[in-house]
């Protein structure tokens, strides 16, 4: 009978197989388990990027006209303040929507995306419970450790 070691609604580890999203895979048949981020979300890196290219031309436009020179200290402030304004959106932006974790693993030949998810503490769990059965798969079935003897920081018994 198959230990079961996670199960959430749609993932489901058991020391047999690993399901996910309705595919199916043995635990026997995944072999070289990574771990990786996804790319950062698309929106983040558009608005970072489009805010820097807008500076930059203000920037520019400034410099040729020479309006440098005329501006008051407040208008510095604020292009200063404006400047800042790409790296707070890209702190926002990877705050509110961070890149994904990542399960990839060799499954009959080929590296597969075996699972993601952008919640940390499940990504954790699910790829320990992954691992505890890929080793219960290895050593024979054994889903607890045999204790041949009671550990070394109990005193003997009397």
């Amino acid at each position: 009978m198959p230990v079961e070691f996670y199960h959430r609604p749609g993932v489901r580890v058991t020391s047999e197989s690993f399901t996910v999203a309705g595919r199916h895979f043995p635990v026997v048949e995944l072999t070289q388990l990574k771990t990786a981020r996804g790319p950062h979300d698309p929106l983040t890196v558009r608005v970072v990027v489009v805010t820097g290219a807008v500076l930059a031309v203000i920037g520019i436009a400034f410099g040729y006209t020479g309006e440098f020179y005329r501006l008051n200290a407040a208008t510095y402030l604020a292009l200063g303040a404006a400047a800042f304004l790409p790296v707070v959106l890209a702190f926002v932006g990877h705050k509110l929507r961070p890149p994904t974790y990542e399960l990839w693993g060799r499954y009959r030949g080929e590296m597969t995306l075996l699972f993601t998810s952008d919640q940390e503490r499940q990504f954790g769990q699910l790829t320990r419970a992954l691992r505890r059965a890929q080793e219960v798969a290895r050593y024979g079935g054994v889903a607890e450790p045999v204790v041949t003897s009671p550990p070394p920081w109990e005193p003997p018994a009397r």
